[in-house]
């Protein structure tokens, strides 16, 4: 065992990078080239389907399943010229990943042979089996019944040989079962309120946007590494493995040197992902090694999503061609930055964006504000359930760890714009609205030019941090769906500017009449008195400190932030009435709903949990105490030798030190034996309870703590047996591997 992983890390470091193709044409020729664009839809589609089709993308009118035939017919003409043979819908249920069941274009033809067909009915909707997707009640096991339903507005694309159609998948009663269908709730609801609110400023705003740019996070491991490590593999972290001696203190992986093997992996992922319409910009080092980032152009955020969620399955399938395996865990290394994927959200309208200062006029500012504020009081009656979107036992790893930020939420605004919210909160006159934009910084360095400062810093210890036109949501994880933290992010804020509005249109109603000619706006005073009412009303939310301070969880606690640290009992934020007040009225889900997707989260949960005390219990029985035992016998047979060869004082003095690791060998392998006995009866007595909320609380209470303690006994065991034996590659050769 010894020997082959020494061959697996002998074998990762005389890899070579690969060589990889690159196409003949600009990123800008082939991007999108496996997308059924609008320049293909207009190629493809006759010119009144065509408009129809875009009626449906561009404002939401109802899908006419006449045209349906249409479409269909076209998508197929195109997909045939690319090889095409079979379709899918693609969709995401709530197992976090994606699903496709593919078929074929293929029907009988009634005369012993086939055609190739692809109809509208095929387009608009499938029945996927449900019974094995995660219902968290909603559907029984022998009620297999579900549809997928196409979504026009992700446009459909084509891996392989196979035309993925994007798809919501619902339960046959019409619950939904995946992600995608109350994030267009969401959407929608927040975008009507936005534009609600928007046309106190612009009367002619005809509609709003919400934008979402990702930057994923990951590990690059090398393949051989990563199958010699079966707690990476089934549980897709390092469940043991000391701190290696050098890891990220120096600083110096960040923004440095991309390794060739990766910069050829990154360019064949980026040019697959571009040809599958991912607007692909930035790729660098992160801050731990082998660690990376890959981040797009921000684009409207249910397409974002879809995006996202191909690009992971796109990663893991590019990163295999290059003998790596991609890790997209939050916290695969303990020691070392996890990895976390940042969602950069605006809003936009059809004439510019809302986030974005300053402005030329009183009333363009007067704007800026009013969703800054109404996005901060979303966020603060909801702080809990935002918390409960991002946490997994995955997440909950990296949450709180010094390069992630804390398990609660809080909001970075930065100077200016603190500045500017304490004068509208104070100020008598209310129509001094200065937002400062870019200012100018000279260095006194002739050749380098002057720079244009943004109007706030940044604080990377914020988890919703304002970033000059956008917000910045620092504590999604790596490998979550984004449409959580969205569904959540969106309906708080829709929630907020619906209120916001009934509230100021009362408010006009009341004082309209003291305003009359008098040349003042009614609805501009009454939108500052309202707004200085959400100002202080949201205070506890903005911080601009240190979120990884004790005083701040201390000041957390004082200000009635959710504080809690435990993932199971952070999702029974999803069941507050408050929670389920907003979801129901806004029309995103109902309490059937979210009670089943908190089942979903339990379980899952638990699951994780049960798998990883399994693995801990395997390796540690068949891998660690095995090794360790045969080492210390090598020395207790060394120490033998020695009394036969030494006199007795001189072998006492000689065996001194390996008396005392064959001693330590012998209380560390009795330790872990113990732990894993108790990590056993822990998960008996776990699996016993019925519900589903309470054996996740036991799974967290019980079951995990008794696996960290097992680590601390592995891990010190690693530094003192010989290294000749130790089966399990080390962090010094996962990580530093190019």
């Amino acid at each position: 065992m010894a020997n082959l992983r020494f061959q697996v890390v002998e074998d990762a470091f005389m890899k070579k990078p690969m060589e990889v193709e690159q196409p003949a044409e600009r990123p800008s020729e082939y991007f999108a080239k496996y997308v059924f664009t609008r320049a293909k839809m207009y190629k493809y589609l006759q010119r009144d389907v065509y408009e129809k089709l875009i009626d449906v993308i561009d404002n939401g009118a109802p899908l006419d399943r006449s045209i349906a035939d249409a479409v269909a017919k076209g998508m197929k003409q195109w997909a045939d010229e690319q090889g095409v043979t079979h379709y899918t819908h693609w969709f995401q249920p709530l197992t976090e990943g994606t699903a496709e069941k593919h078929d074929a274009f293929i029907e009988h033809d009634g005369k012993g042979g086939m055609i190739e067909e692809f109809s509208g009915k095929l387009l608009v909707q499938q029945e996927p089996d449900a019974s094995s997707f995660p219902s968290g009640g909603i559907r029984a096991t022998f009620e297999a019944r579900g549809y997928s339903a196409w979504d026009p507005t992700s446009p459909v694309f084509i891996i392989d040989d196979t035309l993925c159609i994007p798809t919501i998948f619902i339960s046959y009663t019409g619950e939904a079962l995946d992600y995608k269908a109350p994030l267009k709730r969401a959407l929608r609801a927040v975008g009507d309120a936005a534009v609600a609110v928007a046309r106190y400023f612009d009367p002619n705003v005809k509609k709003v946007i919400t934008n979402l740019g990702w930057e994923q996070e990951y590990f690059l491991v090398d393949e051989g590494l990563y199958s010699a490590r079966p707690d990476l593999m089934l549980t897709g972290r390092t469940l043991m493995g000391h701190d290696s001696a050098k890891n990220q203190q120096m600083d110096d992986h960040y923004f440095g040197t991309i390794p060739d093997r990766v910069q050829a992996f990154m360019k064949d992922l980026e040019v697959q992902a571009l040809e599958l319409g991912i607007p692909c910009k930035t790729r660098h080092n992160e801050v731990a090694p082998n660690q990376f980032e890959f981040a797009p152009i921000y684009e409207e955020t249910n397409l974002a999503v879809d995006h996202n969620m191909l690009l992971m399955q796109l990663m893991k399938k590019v990163a295999r061609k290059h003998g790596f395996r991609a890790l997209l865990h939050e916290k695969p290394f303990a020691g070392i930055n996890g990895s976390g994927k940042h969602n950069n959200w605006s809003l936009s309208t059809d004439t510019g964006v809302l986030l974005h200062a300053p402005g030329k006029t009183p009333e363009q500012n007067l704007r800026f504000v009013t969703f800054i504020v109404e996005t901060l009081m979303g966020v603060y009656r909801h702080n809990g359930l935002l918390k409960a979107s991002i946490m997994s036992a995955t997440n909950a790893h990296r949450l709180g760890a010094n390069e992630a930020p804390p398990a609660i939420i809080s909001s970075f605004l930065g100077k200016q714009v603190s500045e500017l919210l304490d004068h509208i909160e104070k100020a008598d006159k209310e129509d001094l609205f200065v937002v400062a934009g870019k200012q100018r910084m000279e260095i006194d360095i002739p050749e380098i030019p002057e720079l244009l400062i943004d109007n706030t810093d940044r604080n990377r210890t914020s988890p919703f941090a304002f970033t000059g036109n956008r917000f910045e949501f620092r504590a999604v994880g790596s490998e979550a769906n984004c449409a959580s933290a969205m569904i959540a992010l969106n309906a708080a804020v829709a929630e907020a500017l619906v209120d916001f509005k009934k509230r100021v249109d009362k408010r006009i109603a009341d004082i309209s009449e003291h305003f009359a000619g008098t040349g003042h706006s009614a609805v501009f005073h009454a939108i500052i008195e309202v707004l200085r009412e959400d100002i202080r009303t949201c205070k506890p939310i903005h911080f601009d400190g240190n979120g990884y301070s004790d005083e701040w969880v201390e000041e957390a606690t004082r200000r009635g932030l959710d504080v809690e640290k435990s993932c199971p009992v952070i999702f029974d934020r999803y069941l507050d009435d408050d929670t389920i007040r907003m979801f129901e009225s806004l029309g995103v889900m109902n309490r059937k709903e979210l009670a089943a997707r908190n089942e979903v989260k339990w379980e899952t949960y638990t699951k994780k949990i049960q798998i990883e005390a399994r693995v801990m219990g395997d390796l540690s029985m068949n891998h660690i105490i095995p090794v360790a035992t045969h080492y210390q016998s090598q020395l207790a047979k060394n120490v033998q030798n020695m009394y036969s060869i030494f006199s007795a004082d001189e072998a006492e003095k000689l065996t001194a030190r390996n008396k005392k690791i064959i001693k330590e060998i012998a209380e560390r392998t009795q330790a872990i034996e113990t732990g894993v006995d108790e990590l056993v009866d822990a998960r008996k007595v776990a699996n016993k309870i019925e519900c589903s909320r309470e054996k996740a609380i036991a799974y967290h209470d019980t079951v995990a703590p008794k696996i960290e303690e097992i680590r601390q006994q592995i891990d010190k065991l690693e530094l003192i047996v010989s290294d000749e034996l130790w089966t399990l590659p080390k962090y010094r050769e996962l990580l530093f591997i190019r």
